[in-house]
């Protein structure tokens, strides 16, 4: 339930919006604009207008449109489905989130990179993935979405694969990707998929403590279990944005930068409008 201040705090940004509520505002323009590649000093001049390439990025993930279905006045569909794919291979998209990350955490007066954090996947259906597979337990053919949060919800890292894939398997993509990307996250939460004696080892190898929180066995209905339920609360921002509720792509690298566009614009919102 959002409260009269947070109702009043979305709607004076919705009017300093362009067109959609997914648009830059000029705040968070000004926090991006010079992480941007720098226009090339010979050849013809870029006439490319970035910041409408990103907020055809976020209308796109955020509505869940095609990109045929882009609206016209965001320039020709072609040259953003172009520049996503050149921007995608730069990693802006990871950039722009993990610099916003680190400056909400300190404006939350925290450190600016976590030393805890939880992990836990997600089965999601993939009706157009080049490679998928069937998840028995929750009966859902196509990817699985493992992540990290920080202690607050705060996405730290994506690893996605086919949904065969079991949790501690990813798990160990997970403990990999994080002490290069994160050096400095010591302690991990997880639930009771995660306590499988090879991804313990590796845990233990890469100097990580993986604390297991188990459901109790007396409880009777849903139970709100400490730490773990950040990580859910993550899942459920993601498939607000629209494109995805599934997993629409047919590349792994694509669907991972389509979930740094859609938490790097929360991220990005949450710091120029505080």
């Amino acid at each position: 339930m959002w409260t009269p201040a947070q109702r009043g705090c979305m709607a004076s940004i919705t009017r300093k919006t362009k067109r959609y509520p997914s648009d830059l505002t000029d705040e968070e323009w000004e926090r991006i604009a010079p992480l941007m590649p720098p226009a090339n000093r010979r050849g013809r001049k870029r006439t490319t207008d970035f910041r409408e390439i990103i907020n055809a990025l976020r209308y796109l993930v955020r509505s869940g449109c095609g990109w045929e279905m882009l609206p016209v006045h965001f320039g020709p569909w072609q040259t953003v489905y172009w520049w996503f794919h050149r921007l995608m291979r730069r990693f802006l998209f990871q950039t722009i989130h993990d610099v916003c990350l680190m400056l909400d955490r300190e404006a939350a007066g925290r450190e600016a990179s976590p030393s805890g954090g939880v992990i836990d996947s997600q089965s999601i259906k993939a009706p157009h993935a080049k490679t998928h597979g069937y998840d028995a337990g929750k009966k859902i053919v196509g990817r699985k979405r493992h992540i990290a949060v920080d202690t607050a919800g705060r996405l730290l890292l994506v690893r996605l694969t086919p949904a065969d894939i079991s949790d501690s398997a990813g798990g160990q993509m997970i403990l990999d990707a994080i002490r290069k990307r994160w050096p400095w996250v010591k302690h991990l939460f997880a639930d009771g998929a995660y306590d499988r004696l090879q991804l313990m080892d590796k845990a233990a190898f890469l100097d990580f403590t993986v604390e297991v929180i188990r459901r109790s066995d007396t409880a009777k209905g849903f139970e709100i279990l400490p730490r773990r339920w950040v990580v859910e609360r993550t899942f459920g921002w993601m498939i607000r944005w629209r494109r995805l509720v599934k997993d629409y792509e047919q590349r792994i690298d694509v669907a991972e930068a389509m979930i740094h566009i859609a938490m790097g614009s929360l991220m990005l919102r949450r710091n120029a409008h505080p």
